[in-house]
């Protein structure tokens, strides 16, 4: 039984002191679940404060990049170890905004995700299409190819940790969002898709996540779904009502 998992990414808004201020807010209406998790993909300059705000409560924590060596002179990056010295259980790895501001290729994603991996840390892999693409009939090969080259070479014991994210490019911050059938559709592909890499059962322990405007009209529709394990939460994550709402959806 996979357990559901919502993060809420604030990608780059909030000050330190109105990510202490959101957690707070947020934590003291929020108990430990026994079926989910919960975490909060903070920018970097609020990860070391979030994690004392978060502790002892049920909400983990969650980096939105990460470089994959070690350490060394790469300026302005920052490495696996020193998020999780910072507090962090999950990376962001491949995020649309990453690989369109960015540049970020398959190679880099599979690079991170290894990097994240080797640390201890929770890779959450996304993976999507743009509306050219799923206007081309072109969704599957998309993803198919994003998934081959950014998991590629990632052994068993290994992959079971990592986490997929599908998130549709046209659904991001656009207000439009895959039905809860299309999401299903894309979903159930990519567990096939891992299943022929690494077998039934082990495909069945990795979790997929949706996200692309998910609010909290739409997130148990969503949830719904056999192969909708959890939520990538964007604009919606970042009011502490609307965000309990769909961790409670």
């Amino acid at each position: 039984m996979r357990r559901a998992l919502i993060i809420g990414n604030w990608k780059m808004h909030k000050t330190v002191a109105q990510a202490v201020g959101f957690a707070r807010e947020l934590s003291a209406g929020l108990p430990a679940m026994a079926d989910r998790d919960v975490a909060i993909a903070a920018p970097f300059t609020a990860l070391h404060a979030l994690s004392a705000a978060l502790k002892d409560t049920a909400i983990a924590l969650c980096a939105q990049d990460v470089h994959w060596e070690q350490e060394g002179a790469f300026t302005g990056e920052v490495s696996a170890p020193m998020l999780l010295d910072a507090g962090c259980r999950y990376v962001l790895i491949g995020h649309s905004e990453r690989r369109r501001w960015s540049g970020e290729s398959n190679e880099d994603v599979n690079r991170k995700a290894k990097a994240a991996l080797r640390a201890g840390l929770g890779p959450v892999v996304c993976a999507g299409e743009t509306l050219e693409e799923r206007e081309a009939d072109q969704t599957f090969s998309v993803l198919r190819r994003q998934l081959k080259e950014g998991l590629n070479n990632i052994p068993a014991d290994d992959i079971r940790r990592a986490i997929v994210a599908y998130e549709p490019v046209w659904a991001i911050g656009t207000g439009k969002t895959a039905t809860p059938g299309q999401a299903e559709e894309v979903h159930d592909f990519i567990r096939q898709f891992l299943e022929r890499i690494h077998g039934k059962d082990l495909a069945a322990e990795i979790r997929i996540l949706y996200g692309g405007s998910v609010n909290p009209e739409n997130a148990r529709s969503l949830m719904a779904q056999k192969d909708i394990d959890g939520l990538l939460v964007g604009g919606a994550s970042l009011d502490a009502v609307s965000f309990r709402k769909i961790i409670h959806y």
